[in-house]
């Protein structure tokens, strides 16, 4: 008898943790790598709001030849399920950050400083039943302030998250 209790005891504690796989993890902190004009890192930080949405946080710096950056971004998510562990995602946030520009290379002027933007966000994750969470996103962003000497307003931003589930 104590042996049914303990096996229908596990029954239920595996149940339950496979329900719980299902939905978004209270936290999630890792990296996400790449960018579209030149290798770039940002800390990510994502917090869930409720079962089927989260706030992003991401600290990065661009180290590119013809200048250097650091911006923070937040996105508002929306995460749906695929199959089995396989997610999308898409949002809307926005971000600032600073630009210090190497005058006279590229398509730059000497424009450097503070730079605002408006983002968007949509990707595919995998969540393994580890606390691991693998992404891959693509996060259009249009310069809103400060992007005077850019070429353009507009860049696309595509990277590679790896990040730890607790």
């Amino acid at each position: 008898m104590k042996i049914l209790k303990t096996l229908m005891l596990f029954a239920c504690l595996a149940s339950v943790s496979t329900v719980l796989s299902q939905e978004i993890s209270e936290h999630a902190i890792g990296l996400r790598l790449g960018d579209s004009d030149g290798f770039g890192a940002e800390i990510s930080y994502q917090k869930s709001i409720s079962r089927y949405n989260r706030v992003e946080i991401d600290l990065g710096w661009r180290d590119h030849r013809d200048y250097d950056a650091f911006k923070l971004a937040g996105i508002y998510q929306w995460v749906h399920q695929l199959d089995g562990n396989f997610n999308w995602y898409y949002g809307a946030g926005g971000g600032l950050g600073n630009v210090d520009i190497n005058s006279g290379i590229g398509d730059f002027d000497a424009n450097d400083g503070l730079f605002i933007f408006a983002a968007g966000n949509i990707g595919i994750e995998y969540n393994f039943d580890i606390p691991l969470l693998l992404s891959l996103d693509f996060r259009p962003e249009l310069g809103l302030v400060g992007y005077d000497g850019f070429s353009d307003n507009f860049d696309f931003d595509i990277a590679l998250g790896v990040r730890y589930q607790f």
